[in-house]
């Protein structure tokens, strides 16, 4: 059975998949063991081989340079890549505040950057950081309207009061503000953040669903519990 489902906001079609901590586990994935950068679900996929099978869903997750290294915050299995990067510059990810989506044990949100650096002290399992923020404490991003010109094929993550994360990519090109008020209305996220618009990929393997395209970046990955908590 998929995590994900499809559904409609606005007349615009989109997938959202649910990663539960009572059932999932949530880790990056950034390359494979030689080194070089996956580039793609497919890719990470292939190099999975028979682990595959514990792979509920995963995305692309965040942004990054054109080596497909990440620009931002970046911790996988516990391991800092890269710093926090708070410095003013061009386009989204500079469109500040910007966030980090992180978790350990089970236990995952997002932040904007300046919270998590005042607020969180020891390094998380995991995290990666993206931007803008969509929403932040449910208000939407300052910069961003109700449904601005720009139309792309994006996704985003956000957690809910529950802890559950929630993943939403969208199968036609829409605005930041309507993802934004997707979160808002329909999902009731408080936080939520832009991972990335036109390169946006899902694997989702329980409906053989492996998008392609531009090579990108960090991945985020939705797996199984080996055992469901209570």
């Amino acid at each position: 059975v998929s995590a994900c489902e499809a559904m409609i906001f606005e007349d615009t079609p989109l997938t959202h998949c649910l990663a539960d901590p009572a059932q999932h586990t949530i880790r990056t994935a950034l390359a494979a063991p030689g080194g070089q950068v996956h580039g793609s679900v497919g890719a990470l996929a292939a190099a999975m081989g028979e682990d595959a099978a514990r792979v509920v869903f995963a995305v692309n997750g965040g942004m990054y340079d054109n080596q497909g290294r990440p620009i931002g915050y970046y911790v996988e299995d516990g391991e800092r890549l890269q710093r926090l990067n708070r410095n003013p510059g061009p386009g989204n990810f500079h469109l500040l505040p910007n966030g980090v989506f992180f978790g350990s044990e089970g236990e995952w949100a997002v932040l904007t950057s300046d919270e998590f650096a005042e607020t969180i002290d020891e390094r998380p399992a995991f995290a990666t950081q993206s931007g803008p923020m969509l929403l932040i404490g449910g208000e939407m991003h300052p910069e961003l309207s109700d449904n601005g010109p720009s139309r792309k094929i994006r996704n985003a993550v956000g957690v809910d009061r529950r802890g559950r994360a929630h993943f939403v990519i969208s199968e036609v090109p829409l605005s930041m503000g309507r993802l934004a008020r997707f979160y808002r209305d329909v999902l009731n996220v408080e936080n939520a953040l832009f991972l990335d618009g036109t390169v946006s990929q899902l694997w989702d393997p329980a409906k053989e669903r492996i998008d392609t395209g531009i090579a990108i970046g960090p991945l985020i990955v939705v797996e199984k519990r080996a055992r469901a908590r209570p």
